[in-house]
């Protein structure tokens, strides 16, 4: 029975051409779809880990610039509070009492600005730590609400911080004695190398975890870690390492613990120590955590000290149960002849896949615009439409980033070189626009003025009327003193109610116009400092024409010697540092100074 069987479809076979076609497009389908999958098995893999690994990087910098825009504006604000001459004056000398009202004036001026309305100083001499918050600001009345000492172990954070230099640290930390976990934002106030004190703020931890960690994106989990790998800040709480900066480093909880294994843990730490050398903005690599293959993407925030890292899911990032239907497709072209199925399945599978994965390595070397051209309505359409919109996405957010770079970099800037209360430029603002004029000058050879401006009897003012009224006259001070000047002078906030002036170009002659001018200006109409209130004031101007390379520090100090011959003359008036008849710097003597 069975050899007549096989006897017949032998027949069948041997007479049926479409039988022979079809059986013979089997098998070379088969002989060509067995690598064909190979590939595409390939390819869909690279294009996974590809946009997962530029997803991680991206992410990385999405996480790092947003957290700046958290933190930047309260570290600027503390460096510059820290750098305030009030509060270095009050810590140099803790016993003055006008000092120390001026000092807890300031502190209580920047604390309204803190975005968590709290601000506190520590007072090296002393440990006296000052602190004001939203339901007790500071007064001038207040009193330490403690002192820190090196005995107390809770003050440990303190002292670490005072250890590690100048500049702004930041810490994760609960404050026991004021009951509140925060960020603390620490700036160290230093004096020729001598600590006066510590200076900061802090961001409540639930609201930095709500706006800088916390991501609605599924499979994605943000971190923040120091130096030495302690998690600072997450939205899973038991993970934070509070007092970290007081612990021993095998008592904290780092970032390395999530690593399944010792592999994984060095590989998280060269990451680090890769994007913290400045080699590259952001890294990622697969680390086991939790038993799972996982991507992890490192960042490195040089501002704040701290990395931040983001753990992803790829497979919850990129589903790759939309590469299903493709199975579906090789599956279905077995019906189909051999050299035409191998033809669509290159045309509509393969081609398509690789001006994808052209697109991924174009969008992974920085251009945003891949221009995938396919249109079709199937999955692989879908796809290509899908990785054209995240690219578009991707251009979109890098731009707006850099922008957001672009104007955080020039308000930091303004904050750094312009005077708030006047608008022109402080102390670091004139340097930078002297050092431009002394190399101007050694170009051309002209020699730049320096006038530096004393109103008279200014605290006299702010003592009967006000600090306020102090304000509006130093602003209109600055005004007409800018309004003497040509364009390629400059005018600037020395400190207090001092200015300064630099004329470009000028010599002997032109330093006493100017300052004449300036003097008339000053003294010519009464200032308005309220409706219907009026004070005519004067200034004392003290001058000085620089010498070829002339530091500004011996500019300056030359021209303070001038005026402090013109208050001694009497005020209203301008003296001119000159050299005595011996060839020495003349240090005030009237018969060797012009007084206009």
């Amino acid at each position: 029975m069975m050899p007549s069987r096989l006897a017949a479809l032998a027949q069948r076979y041997a007479s049926s051409l479409r039988l022979r076609v079809l059986t013979l497009t089997l098998a070379i389908f088969a002989a060509i779809a067995v690598p064909a999958c190979l590939v595409f098995l390939h390819v869909v893999d690279t294009s996974v880990v590809k946009l997962g690994t530029l997803f991680a990087e991206k992410q990385v910098l999405y996480d790092r610039y947003r957290g700046l825009e958290t933190l930047m504006r309260e570290v600027g604000l503390a460096e510059t509070l820290a750098r305030a001459p009030t509060m270095r004056d009050w810590a140099a000398d803790e016993n003055d009492v006008e000092k120390r009202e001026r000092g807890l004036r300031e502190l209580e001026h920047f604390r309204v600005a803190f975005a968590d309305r709290s601000a506190f100083v520590v007072l090296d001499g002393s440990g006296s730590y000052y602190f004001g918050d939203r339901q007790q600001p500071v007064t001038t009345a207040d009193a330490p609400r403690y002192a820190v000492r090196q005995e107390n172990p809770r003050d440990g954070w303190y002292f670490a911080t005072r250890a590690a230099g100048a500049g702004c640290h930041l810490n994760v930390d609960h404050d026991d004695v004021l009951a509140v976990t925060k960020v603390w934002i620490n700036c160290v106030m230093t004096e020729n190398g001598r600590t006066l004190g510590i200076i900061g703020t802090g961001i409540d931890l639930s609201t930095f975890v709500a706006e800088v960690v916390n991501t609605d994106q599924p499979g994605v989990q943000s971190l923040f870690v120091d130096r030495s790998g302690a998690v600072q800040a997450s939205r899973d709480r038991e993970a934070i390492d509070f007092h970290s900066l007081t612990k021993e480093p095998g008592a904290r909880k780092t970032v390395f613990q999530m690593a399944d294994d010792q592999a994984g843990r060095m590989l998280l730490a060269r990451m680090m120590s890769k994007v913290s050398a400045g080699n590259d903005t952001a890294v990622a690599d697969f680390v086991d955590i939790g038993g799972k293959r996982m991507l992890v993407g490192v960042g490195w925030l040089d501002r704040l000290g701290w990395y931040n890292v983001t753990v992803m899911d790829v497979d919850a990032i990129v589903d790759r149960g939309l590469f299903r239907p493709l199975g579906a497709i090789l599956l279905a072209a077995l019906l189909g002849a051999a050299i035409l199925v191998t033809w669509l399945f290159k045309r509509t599978v393969l081609d398509r896949l690789g001006r994808v994965e052209a697109a991924v390595v174009k969008v992974e070397r920085g251009d945003y615009r891949p221009d995938v051209p396919d249109r079709g309505a199937d999955e692989i359409g879908r796809l290509s439409r899908a990785f054209d919109s995240m690219a578009g996405r991707v251009a979109r957010t890098t731009a707006d980033l850099e922008a957001a770079v672009r104007e955080r970099t020039q308000k930091l800037e303004e904050i750094a070189f312009v005077d708030p209360l006047t608008g022109i430029p402080n102390r670091r603002g004139f340097t930078d626009a002297w050092a431009q004029a002394m190399r101007r000058s050694r170009r051309t050879g002209a020699r730049p003025g320096l006038l530096l401006l004393d109103i008279d009897h200014f605290k006299a003012v702010n003592d009967t009327h006000g600090h306020t009224a102090g304000d509006v006259i130093m602003v209109e001070a600055a005004r007409r003193i800018a309004a003497t000047l040509r364009d390629a002078d400059c005018c600037g906030r020395w400190g207090g109610d001092e200015f300064v002036v630099m004329l470009a170009d000028c010599d002997a002659v032109g330093v006493q116009a100017a300052a004449l001018r300036i003097l008339n200006a000053v003294r010519g109409q009464a200032f308005e400092f309220a409706p219907g209130e009026k004070i005519r004031l004067t200034t004392s101007v003290g001058g000085h024409l620089a010498g070829e390379g002339e530091t500004l520090e011996s500019a300056a100090h030359k021209a303070d010697i001038a005026l402090y011959g013109a208050k001694s003359a009497g005020r209203n008036r301008l003296v001119v540092y000159e050299t005595g008849r011996n060839g020495t710097p003349d240090r005030g003597d009237q018969k060797d100074a012009r007084v206009a």
